[in-house]
């Protein structure tokens, strides 16, 4: 025995909606199982890729256009059998989960409406409509806003009513930056933070000397 009862607490990866006015939180959305993968790709804004002249090639632009991707699975099969605690799950199985994910995608209807009804009016000048500021939280390192690019989903298993109940979720997502959203958006001020953090992770990494590298000093 060695006198340990407790698991480690798992800590979840998942989204988090922000009020883009008053920076109050509007959703939480921890995924339910972590992903095994989760796929980066960083392009850099280079003076190259704009035209521009060569003298300029060790200059970038701006901070580099990152993606994620990650595949989500989602199982209400645990929650069908407590159905007393888990009454969404057996009126309507992963369509609750489902949807707080997909209306990332969408504008909100009362948004529409406004819109129509504006329109109606005669009123030419119609704002583009603001949707909540999300950020993918994926450990206290990697803490960033993003705007989902695409959404993908395979339902696998059904209920009698033909309710989603086994489903994996892929989640495409472009990192935003001071560049789409300005300085003073709240959203810019995360991106900073987790910009320092890479710098501050960067700086605990080896350095080891040319000599790893079989030269004893640069040609």
């Amino acid at each position: 025995m060695t006198g340990l009862t407790a698991s480690p607490r798992v800590i979840k990866g998942g989204l988090v909606l922000l009020d883009p006015a008053t920076a109050a939180v509007r959703r939480v959305i921890a995924l339910q199982y972590n992903p095994d993968n989760l796929t980066r790709t960083l392009t850099a804004q280079t003076p190259e890729a704009q035209g521009q002249s060569r003298a300029e090639a060790l200059r970038l632009r701006g901070p580099a256009v990152e993606t994620l991707r990650v595949e989500v699975e989602l199982d209400a099969t645990d929650r069908l059998h407590d159905p007393d605690r888990n009454a969404a799950a057996v009126a309507h199985g992963l369509f609750p989960d489902l949807a707080a994910m997909e209306i990332l995608a969408y504008p909100e209807s009362s948004h529409l409406q406004s819109n129509a009804a504006q329109a109606a009016q005669g009123n030419l000048e119609i704002a583009p409509m603001e949707a909540p500021l999300c950020l993918f939280i994926w450990s206290r390192n990697r803490v960033v806003p993003v705007r989902l690019t695409e959404f993908s989903v395979t339902e696998e298993a059904f209920d009698s009513s033909l309710n989603p109940i086994r489903a994996k979720v892929t989640l495409a997502m472009r990192v935003l930056t001071v560049d789409d959203l300005g300085f003073a958006h709240r959203g810019s001020g995360l991106f900073m933070g987790y910009l320092q953090n890479k710098e501050r992770l960067a700086g605990l990494a080896s350095q080891p000397g040319l000599a790893a590298l079989g030269l004893s000093g640069l040609p």
